[in-house]
């Protein structure tokens, strides 16, 4: 089995990478990473794209389904035939997402890999490292395995060094618009106890707004700077990617349903 991740995912990632360092005009390996992590999201764009609105239906309809869940707390089957009965209606399917997700995770399982065991460099003699090269197709194995890789990119960018503290805010903010892109839309609560749970929910959301780019910021800190910049490209990407869907898809206006 990983022999075959590896065959399928991992060694055709690292040959572009490698490719894209070889043939950009300027050899810079930090451009081939921004470059590898742009293909690969293209590549994904229409399983995300399908991802993405699956989330954003769910979050449209999730008034009605809060309202359906205070109507019908103490009657679990009914709640599950009129939750049905509701994705019906709005043609949402709770299963839509899984598919997008389970088809994007080997790449990005893979790039990963690539980033950060993929790119070995010997210190000394700047030669890929040997372990490396037979996970390289022919061609490029022949040339790399006597061709230098520099792991500096625009001229000061060390891409194997760690602490990074600029690339890890950078990474913290993009992760930070990110995020709160993906919090839900909030709604008017509807009596006591679902302002209590509005309220315990905003709590856990604001709480994640700032939990979770933190933890990419200090992963990306004690990283070597080339994932941090895989990381920056993913996040400048996906969030380029949302707001295009925004306004190429307008949210519907859902009619309030009474308890």
């Amino acid at each position: 089995m990983a022999h075959l991740f590896t065959v399928i995912f991992y060694q055709p990632m690292f040959n572009l990478l490698i490719a894209l360092y070889h043939y950009l005009p300027v050899h810079d390996l930090g451009l081939a990473i921004i470059g590898l992590t742009v293909t690969t999201l293209l590549f994904l764009f229409w399983p995300s794209l399908v991802q993405i609105k699956s989330s954003t239906a769910l979050q449209e309809i999730q008034p009605k389904l809060k309202v359906l869940q205070t109507k019908y707390k103490d009657d679990k089957q009914e709640l599950a035939k009129q939750t049905m009965a509701l994705y019906k209606e709005h043609k949402f399917n709770p299963f839509s997402s899984c598919l997008p997700l389970l088809v994007q995770l080997p790449f990005i399982f893979a790039m990963y890999r690539v980033f950060i065991g993929g790119l070995k460099v010997d210190a000394t003699t700047h030669l890929l490292d040997a372990s490396q090269l037979p996970n390289l197709y022919g061609h490029l194995r022949d040339l790399y395995t006597t061709t230098q890789i520099s792991t500096m990119s625009m001229g000061f960018l060390n891409l194997t060094a760690k602490h990074n503290i600029y690339l890890a805010i950078v990474v913290g903010g993009t992760q930070y618009l990110l995020t709160r892109m993906l919090a839900p839309k909030k709604s008017p609560p509807k009596g006591v106890e679902t302002a209590k749970d509005e309220s315990a929910t905003t709590m856990a959301l604001q709480q994640m707004n700032y939990i979770t780019p933190f933890t990419f910021a200090l992963f990306s800190y004690l990283l070597p700077a080339g994932i941090s910049l895989y990381y920056v490209t993913w996040n400048v990407f996906q969030i380029l990617q949302r707001q295009w869907i925004a306004r190429k898809h307008k949210p519907q206006e859902l009619k309030e349903v009474k308890p």
